[in-house]
């Protein structure tokens, strides 16, 4: 075989690995160039932007994954911008269960285990708050409770970073039991609950 045979067999070869020595190169200088390019802090002052902040701030109406709440029952208690007197899921003995879990939890030291307003706080010293079965607040919508427990009221603080609004739900849930519990009639109650309550005597 002749020597430019040969030759001939090893071009492409050579161009190949030429390419590869360049590209190389070339990715090694992107890499560096990414690599040297000025790296901030957060909150840390910026020449680049004109109002010189490294951080962004986020685009007008942005909202994070999650976060569009437009269900105006279930995050305000409101149906057509008024306290509503429904709920957003049916109650059943397992929102009842976590309901009371939630109310022991939070509301007992100051509305105690019934609801009348005299708390462990409230012997302490601290202003007792209005019972739950008082008239007024056996009347009052469902959502008026939802919003109180997600904002506050009076010397009541705002609930929203504690409990979510499934579990406010629940919560107002197990406060009407409570007040059915302290104001049902004899004549609302059906045969198979009284007699279960004469069995309990």
């Amino acid at each position: 075989m002749s020597a430019d045979v040969v030759g001939i067999g090893r071009a492409p070869r050579l161009v190949a690995a030429g390419m590869a020595v360049v590209f190389g190169l070339w990715l090694g200088a992107c890499q560096q160039e990414m690599a040297s390019q000025p790296r901030y802090e957060p909150l840390e002052k910026s020449e680049f932007f004109e109002d010189q902040r490294a951080s962004r701030p986020l685009v007008e109406g942005t909202l994070a994954r999650g976060a569009l709440r437009d269900d105006d029952l279930l995050y305000r208690g409101v149906v057509n911008g008024r306290s509503a007197d429904i709920f957003p899921f049916p109650v059943d003995r397992r929102v009842l269960a976590r309901g009371q879990e939630r109310y022991e939890i939070y509301c007992v030291p100051c509305h105690d285990r019934i609801g009348t307003g005299q708390g462990m706080i409230v012997r302490r010293g601290f202003k007792p708050p209005p019972s739950f079965h008082s008239e007024r607040l056996r009347r009052t919508e469902a959502g008026k409770f939802f919003e109180h427990i997600t904002r506050g009221v009076g010397a009541m603080p705002a609930y929203a970073e504690q409990i979510a609004p499934e579990d406010r739900w629940a919560v107002v849930a197990y406060i009407r039991a409570l007040q059915l519990s302290q104001s049902a009639r004899w004549s609302e109650l059906s045969d198979s609950e009284r007699q279960q309550l004469e069995s309990q005597k």
